[in-house]
């Protein structure tokens, strides 16, 4: 209760809290200790012709209904009210607790903002059947219905794929090393970690950065082992044929051992080869990685990459064949599987912007359309 002196008189003048649908509060003075509803709703611009319901805001956030002829104690009060024009109450409850709102149709904002429902926390709708509908903020709920509407509430969730194992996070961040922990493998080990987010290029990430879930198109988080010799040095890989130095930049940012070859092709002819070794395959096949070749025609990039071969054939762990990838075809001695993947017509080669990259991502897709990805 705040008091002031008007012109010398010793007149209490009392503070209270109005909102209307918004719950968005204003502070109005009242010349009342002990105001009635209908002083109430006068002070907030209201007549009782109008139809008003008039609630108090209660110690606990439950909203209480008051007459126009109630007098309400400011001293013993919190001095918060909420006054609309409404012709009825209608009642529903928020983690258990009961409360009361002048109107049909009631946001997820306002449900937060009545309930007390910290930013942590998520809204669910008791629907039948044990069904539950998550309401977001800008959400809208009718609650015309017959009976009490009940809302529960529960910790936020994210959920982040790491090299196939769903992790379900209760906060919004977490650190590289921790996901990698916390979906059973090691963060020890001498991954290549490649964080893949929806309609943007795939990044590779430390143990130590930190993974934003909250960021839009999260899908997964990546882990491809690197290359271990057996100590006997390394051996430089073969670079019979240079490509194009965006496709090179890409290549070596894989961090994946990468060779070109030329094969002999009767009659007087050449064929170029890209392979790439150890590349990774995802969940479901028979192998987790493969030698992956691609043919670059001779007048590349003006002429298109189409299909890919790999070498050890892939297989579902499902057992379904995968169709159109029957033939084979030797190359650097070793007998390839080849997948007839084309571009279609609505995604043309472009020789000005696809290169290896944008095919690998079109190697990629066909292999997760195999196992439902």
């Amino acid at each position: 209760m705040n008091t002031a002196v008007n012109d010398g008189a010793e007149r209490a003048h009392n503070t209270i809290q109005v909102s209307d649908h918004s719950l968005v509060f204003r502070e109005i003075a009242l010349p009342h200790e002990k105001p009635t509803g209908i002083q109430l709703a006068a002070a907030a611009g209201f007549g009782l012709e109008q139809g008003v319901s008039l609630l108090e805001v209660g110690v606990n956030g439950e909203l209480v209904d008051l007459r126009a002829d109630q007098v309400v104690d400011l001293q013993d009060s919190t001095c918060r009210f909420v006054i609309v024009i409404s012709d009825r109450l209608y009642r529903l409850s928020i983690a258990g607790v009961p409360y009361e709102w002048p109107a049909r149709i009631i946001s997820g904002g306002q449900l937060r903002k009545l309930g007390h429902v910290p930013p942590e926390m998520v809204i669910l709708q008791e629907l039948p059947d044990a069904v539950e509908r998550l309401i977001g903020d800008h959400d809208l709920v009718d609650l015309g219905a017959p009976g009490v509407e009940r809302f529960s509430t529960r910790p936020r969730q994210w959920e982040l794929n790491v090299q196939g194992v769903l992790l379900v996070v209760h906060h919004p961040t977490i650190v590289v090393r921790q996901a990698i922990k916390d979906a059973g493998f090691d963060p020890a080990k001498p991954w290549i970690i490649v964080l893949r987010v929806s309609h943007q290029p795939k990044r590779e990430v430390s143990l130590d950065d930190v993974i934003d879930l909250r960021t839009p198109g999260i899908e997964k988080l990546r882990l491809t082992p690197r290359e271990v010799n057996n100590g006997e040095g390394p051996t430089a890989p073969r670079r019979v044929f240079r490509l194009l130095d965006v496709d090179e930049r890409f290549l070596d940012s894989l961090g994946l051992r990468w060779e070109t070859l030329i094969e002999p092709c009767p009659p007087n002819q050449k064929r170029r080869w890209l392979l790439i070794h150890h590349y990774p395959v995802p969940a479901g096949y028979s192998v987790q990685h493969t030698v992956l070749a691609l043919e670059i025609p001779l007048t590349y990039p003006g002429a298109q990459i189409d299909m890919f071969y790999t070498n050890p054939p892939l297989s579902l762990l499902a057992g379904r064949a995968i169709p159109n990838t029957e033939a084979n075809e030797t190359i650097d001695s070793v007998s390839f599987n080849r997948w007839s993947r084309h571009r279609g017509q609505q995604s043309p080669w472009d020789p000005v912007s696809d290169n290896v990259a944008t095919h690998l991502a079109l190697v990629e897709s066909a292999m997760l359309k195999e196992v439902g990805e």
